[in-house]
């Protein structure tokens, strides 16, 4: 004779509500649009590399360093089209105690791929409002590791914009960013999420 399992569903008494830590409405609003400004900046990021839209990738410029043209998804320059998102900065940027390091990541697949998933990723989650923990957890990191590509910086011995962005990351994934202007609170109530409470 065979023996049934009950497996309960998952009850939605069950689940740990979670209030936001900014409840103030025009501070909500704020944090939302910092959030989606974030999110923008690294879905912007991931395509100019990726098509080389003449911003960071794909610009033509003169001897006198002077910008007059772009090459759009240009050979070698868009990761689409062979380039690397990754050698140019980590081989020729990088300074200081972990120069040999990130010299020695630059131009592989594993940082070309990690680095442009994590930036539509982190771009995607960010500017719509879910799995922001996740998002902003990775955008940290990615943060750190560029604020450790160059030391010691030259402006300041320890604050530079990476550490701000850092920063700004935690404050993000620490008081449900993604519920004001995005999907946060729907991705909130999936199966998925209330099960794994760590995606919220």
């Amino acid at each position: 004779m065979a023996t049934m399992h009950n497996h309960p569903e998952l009850d939605v008494a069950d689940v740990v509500v979670e209030s936001a830590v900014v409840t103030n409405s025009p501070a909500r609003k704020a944090l939302a649009a910092v959030r989606i400004a974030f999110g923008f900046t690294f879905l912007w990021a991931f395509f100019d590399k990726a098509l080389a839209l003449g911003f960071s990738t794909g610009a033509i410029t003169n001897d006198a360093g002077e910008k007059t043209g772009v090459d759009y998804f240009a050979q070698d320059a868009a990761w689409l089209n062979g380039g690397s998102p990754t050698e140019g900065f980590l081989k020729f940027g990088a300074d200081g105690p972990l120069k040999g390091f990130y010299n020695s990541l630059a131009g592989t697949a594993f940082a070309d791929w990690t680095f442009m998933l994590g930036l539509l990723g982190i771009g995607l989650a960010l500017t719509f409002g879910f799995s922001v923990r996740i998002a902003a957890a990775s955008g940290a990191l990615l943060y750190l590791m560029m604020y450790t590509v160059v030391l010691p910086k030259d402006n300041n011995p320890i604050l530079d914009e990476h550490i701000l962005g850092a920063a700004t990351m935690v404050v993000l994934g620490l008081t449900l960013a993604g519920d004001t202007w995005g999907v946060g609170k729907t991705w909130a109530r999936t199966h998925l999420v209330r099960q794994n409470r760590f995606l919220r």
